[in-house]
């Protein structure tokens, strides 16, 4: 590649498929519980759930932040939730993912194990992730915000006023 030109497909570039992945980061100690499923609706989403309940110790509060996704109001999704009082559900606005930590340590597997890789099926990219997971939670950190509570609400505004003008 030369510099300051963007990366692109080659001319065999070929998909093998693909895969979702359900990740929940713990804020505290930056440890991630994550698994790779077929597909992303309720029923995948609702044994992620599961996952968590098995993983975080009884008598903790679970509070899971999330996209507006429909999975995640499906009615099936609503009753589990309504069975399991711990796990409280918050959901970030449109267009705002940067609200959600877990979307900066995606982008960190993103850097690290997945751009630029060569899957030869979707095994092969399930055993990349599971091994940067793997790797990743051996040591894990603690994200930090660096960006002060004015800083972040100041580009909030500044995006409604963007999302404003572009949608009218």
């Amino acid at each position: 590649m030369k510099r300051g030109r963007a990366g692109t497909m080659t001319h065999d570039y070929k998909r093998h498929g693909t895969t979702t992945l359900f990740a929940a980061l713990d804020v505290l100690t930056g440890k991630v519980i994550g698994e790779c499923l077929p597909r992303h609706r309720n029923g995948e989403f609702l044994r992620f759930l599961r996952r968590i309940d098995t993983e975080v110790p009884n008598g903790l509060a679970v509070h899971l932040i999330l996209d507006n996704y429909g999975t995640h109001n499906h009615p099936n999704v609503k009753a589990w939730l309504a069975k399991h009082p711990r796990f409280h559900l918050h959901f970030t606005p449109t267009s705002s993912s940067w609200l959600n930590l877990v979307e900066r340590w995606f982008r960190n597997l993103t850097d690290k194990a997945l751009r630029r890789g060569v899957f030869g099926s979707v095994p092969d990219l399930v055993d990349a992730i599971n091994d940067y997971l793997d790797a990743h939670n051996t040591d894990p950190k603690p994200f930090v915000w660096t960006a002060t509570v004015d800083q972040i609400l100041a580009k909030v505004r500044r995006g409604r006023v963007t999302l404003k003008t572009i949608t009218g």
